[in-house]
């Protein structure tokens, strides 16, 4: 389960950024919203993104969640996708998210492709500052 600052954050209003590997080896980072539950990072995205297609080739990503107004308190949670999930599981969580962020009711950009929930299982956990 993961407990402490890694919960405070990512249930929070704090944005995250997620590290995924390109197919050469490179490293993409994106800001981007997310969430949580008893045992994952959740992230929603679109399954046409590079990032999403990123995760599908490599599931080793890294997102770290910095709280707002205060870059040097952050969590960074290293682990594996080890569930996507589409349809209107995904559709619905991307409407949450987009209440907690924005305050409206249902997510309002244009969605291009088709949403898709993805569960990050953590491998490695570090917040700062220590012991938070």
């Amino acid at each position: 389960m993961l407990d402490g600052k890694p919960r405070e954050l990512a249930s929070g209003k704090h944005f995250a950024v997620l590290s995924t590997l390109n197919q050469d080896g490179s490293i993409q980072s994106h800001p981007m919203w997310c969430d949580i539950d008893d045992d994952h990072i959740l992230i929603n995205t679109e399954v046409h993104r590079a990032k999403f297609k990123n995760m599908q080739r490599n599931p080793n990503v890294t997102v770290l969640v910095q709280e707002t107004g205060n870059p040097w308190s952050w969590s960074e949670v290293r682990g594996k996708v080890v569930e996507t999930v589409t349809g209107p599981e995904a559709r619905d969580h991307i409407d949450k998210l987009a209440k907690k962020y924005m305050g409206v009711d249902g997510y309002p950009n244009p969605i291009q492709s088709e949403r898709v929930l993805v569960k990050i299982r953590p491998e490695r956990v570090m917040s700062f500052p220590p012991g938070s």
